[in-house]
């Protein structure tokens, strides 16, 4: 065909594997839970900046260096985001890539988390520990979005690599990752239970 697909975004989407992972997640939501609870700093955080949820990106943002779960967490996730840079052809010959960041999220009904992206980062993502039915996914945008000018709209069944926004579903046990220029957020949550979420970034040195 005369048409070629340049500049394209990768998204790296699947379930966490490897063996005790159910039981890894009934313990990441149980210290979700009590980091919730007993982080004064991070609700004041979150009162100002992410009104109805919570969130410790404010105040505890180095989960994987304070707690063996969180370790264990970002052990599972290695193979994953290695597997992304094989995709993504990164020359790291020579680099090493590491998680720099790890936080968690919880949001209640109609908690929204706004339009950004993740400077100083290489890589990003969020693995889903508990996903209510019908929870808001993530919503990422086409990094190509502001320079649209005068092109008219897409048709609603375009293929989804030329739609200008695209939401992944958040499923308990799965890991998304993206490159951290990529600009997405969350919608405002429809769902009556809590959608818990443990986001991370891993820069090269």
């Amino acid at each position: 065909m005369p048409v070629r697909l340049l500049f394209p975004t990768l998204i790296y989407t699947a379930r966490l594997q490897g063996a005790g992972t159910r039981a890894l997640n009934r313990e990441l939501l149980r210290e979700t839970r009590q980091i919730r609870d007993q982080d004064v700093p991070g609700q004041k955080w979150s009162a100002r900046r992410y009104p109805g949820g919570y969130t410790s990106y404010g105040s505890l943002c180095h989960l994987q260096k304070m707690s063996s779960t969180f370790a264990t967490l970002e052990h599972k996730l290695r193979r994953h985001v290695h597997a992304y840079v094989r995709s993504l052809e990164m020359d790291m010959e020579g680099r090493s890539l590491a998680m720099t960041d790890c936080w968690v999220s919880v949001m209640t009904r109609q908690v929204v988390h706004g339009l950004h992206l993740h400077p100083l980062a290489t890589i990003s993502g969020t693995y889903y520990v508990q996903t209510p039915r019908s929870c808001s996914g993530l919503k990422l945008e086409d990094p190509r979005l502001d320079r649209f000018m005068a092109a008219p709209p897409r048709r609603a069944n375009a293929r989804p690599e030329l739609k200008p926004w695209i939401t992944i579903p958040a499923q308990a046990g799965h890991v998304v990752l993206f490159e951290s220029w990529l600009r997405h957020e969350v919608p405002p949550n429809p769902a009556a239970g809590e959608r818990v979420s443990i986001s991370f970034n891993y820069n090269w040195f």
